[in-house]
């Protein structure tokens, strides 16, 4: 057996003895390379100009100049990869209000919120007319069960206009003051995609809104944005300090590309980011001017995002069976909507496929995956396209076989089960369907490639606990949703490093610990592979390091 463990050891390793010198040599008791050996190995890796130049025993390593950590116990393993984000998103939330939920924020009654917003004006020193705004409110977790309304903003205040984000990014809510700076009333009609909220037998606006209606607001008050270099800052550390060292900037627009290009320039960015325009607006006069799949400094155009349905967690993702629970004033058999028709997913989809732009599409439910998987099977796509369907939350066992054949990757929105997986079960879905959301294990069983995410900032970037979720798929109640869908823990870790490099045309210089390949490393408190699913929240970042620099550290 020991001899067995050698030869494995040795096939995964180099023993280069010309190696005399590096940057930096990391050693640690437990390696895991991730290059298909399920255990952690004792060994050391040799990094120097941003790539790991070789990978040895440990007593080879001590031949090698240059600086050496040894970790001991803990664990070294490829830096975590989002594969699904929003890294200017991130950066904007660390400007305004928490107004979330437990673990995340502290928020559980509308009384919560509204004190918590109230400390925020104060604590800012915001100025009237200054927008408020808040991020995370969930209406799931509140003790009211609902969205907050203009009333219970306006009781907040009348001197600042207020826009709230939903958890989902997918509804928002506004006092009368932003309603009106954005020129919305009982006139107002809901644009395609969305809907303006009422009260009950009236038009007039109740404050809340829904996917396309919810933009015009979102877009003013975000005019109001601050110090956005230091806040993209900001979100680099948080990145940094949780194990990522590549994150997304899915649903990009132009202003956001240009942000982070301005951030890189001021050094303020010291991971990788790959930004994903949104592309179902057209691209048709900024084409020539993107320069896709290529780094220019830590930023890189990785291709672009649709946006075909919303939130099952606020009750707008698309299905082809109806809610469990319907939400506000909807009937029976209300099934959510879709964002943009089939003939323009299909359009959207032909347009950059015959371009050789990969596409990014975000699908939550079952009818939305529909819509992807007719418009990929439409296309003819003829070359290596690695289309993604982003959440992919209630895809089918039929649709996982479409897939496999059209070569459609799903990311799964696996910490669904942690933060909304008893609401998915008691309101949303119903038991059945809920069992199955983020079917990692039936796309596992079928050798498909996928990956999983957390959509920061809708949840934090915690990639332990999506690690733990896609392991235990336990609830906020500690009940399991959907036992037979569970992966093991080399699988999870897979789906988060060299299946997202593989998602994100990266495989051949990320997402595992190999020779010729960038020196990105992420340093965990223990062996993941040797302990209990159960225990896995109790890891803790101990150290990152991108491009062989390293940009976090306990110590700090």
């Amino acid at each position: 057996m020991r001899y067995l463990f050698f030869i494995l050891l040795i096939s995964s390793c180099s023993y280069d003895k010309n190696t005399k010198e590096a940057d930096l040599i990391i050693s640690s008791n437990n390696v895991i390379l991730m290059t298909g050996h399920k255990k952690a190995q004792p060994l050391s890796v040799a990094i120097k100009n941003e790539r790991i130049i070789w990978i040895g025993l440990h007593k080879d390593a001590k031949h090698i100049q240059g600086k050496h950590i040894n970790y001991g116990n803990q664990a070294v393993l490829p830096g975590f990869i989002d594969a699904h984000g929003h890294a200017s998103y991130l950066a904007f939330a660390t400007q305004v209000a928490n107004i979330a939920s437990p673990p995340v924020g502290k928020i559980t009654t509308i009384k919560d919120l509204q004190i918590e917003l109230k400390k925020f004006i104060e604590s800012s020193n915001l100025q009237p007319g200054e927008w408020l705004m808040g991020l995370g409110y969930d209406d799931s977790l509140l003790v009211e069960q609902r969205h907050p309304t203009k009333d219970d903003l306006d009781a907040v205040s009348t001197e600042h206009p207020i826009y709230l984000i939903h958890v989902s990014a997918h509804l928002g809510a506004a006092n009368s003051l932003g309603l009106s700076l954005a020129n919305i009333d009982a006139e107002t009609l809901d644009p395609p995609g969305g809907k303006i909220r009422r009260y009950e037998n009236s038009s007039e606006p109740n404050g809340v809104f829904e996917e396309t209606a919810a933009y015009p607001l979102q877009q003013l008050a975000m005019s109001a944005y601050k110090d956005p270099i230091g806040s993209v800052k900001k979100a680099m550390e948080i990145y940094a300090m949780n194990g990522i060292t590549t994150a997304q900037d899915g649903a990009s627009s132009l202003e956001t590309i240009n942000l982070m290009k301005a951030a890189d320039a001021q050094g303020a960015i010291d991971l990788d980011i790959i930004s994903y325009p949104i592309g179902q607006n057209g691209l048709d006069k900024n084409l020539d001017s993107i320069n896709f799949g290529n780094y220019e400094g830590r930023l890189k155009i990785g291709g672009i995002k649709l946006i075909l349905d919303g939130s099952p967690q606020g009750k707008t993702a698309y299905l082809t069976e109806p809610y469990y629970k319907p939400p506000h004033s909807e009937s029976e058999s209300y099934k959510g909507y879709p964002l943009i028709p089939q003939p323009e997913v299909s359009k959207w989809v032909k347009q950059y496929a015959e371009l050789e732009i990969p596409i990014m599409a975000h699908a939550n439910g079952d009818a939305a995956a529909d819509m992807l998987i007719k418009a990929v099977k439409d296309a003819k796509i003829l070359h290596d396209h690695r289309t993604i369907m982003i959440h992919a939350q209630t895809v089918r066992e039929d649709q996982l076989d479409q897939m496999k054949e059209l070569k459609i990757i799903p990311s799964y929105f696996s910490t669904h089960t942690f933060y909304w997986g008893d609401w998915h079960r008691d309101s949303v879905f119903g038991e059945d369907r809920a069992m199955r959301i983020s079917p990692t294990k039936s796309t596992l069983n079928r050798k498909m490639p996928f990956t999983v995410h957390n959509d920061a900032p809708v949840v934090p970037p915690d990639m332990i606990r999506l690690l733990w979720s896609s392991t235990n798929r336990e609830t906020r109640s500690g009940k399991v949703l959907g036992e037979e869908q569970k992966i093991s823990t080399y699988d999870a870790l897979a789906a988060m490093t060299i299946n997202a490099a593989y998602q994100h045309f990266e495989d051949d210089i990320k997402g595992s610990l190999e020779i010729g390949k960038q020196a990105d490393l992420v340093v965990l408190s223990e062996d993941p592979l040797s302990i209990d699913t159960k225990d896995i929240l109790d890891l803790k970042v101990v150290a990152t390091f991108s491009r062989g620099k390293e940009i976090f550290n306990t110590q700090y």
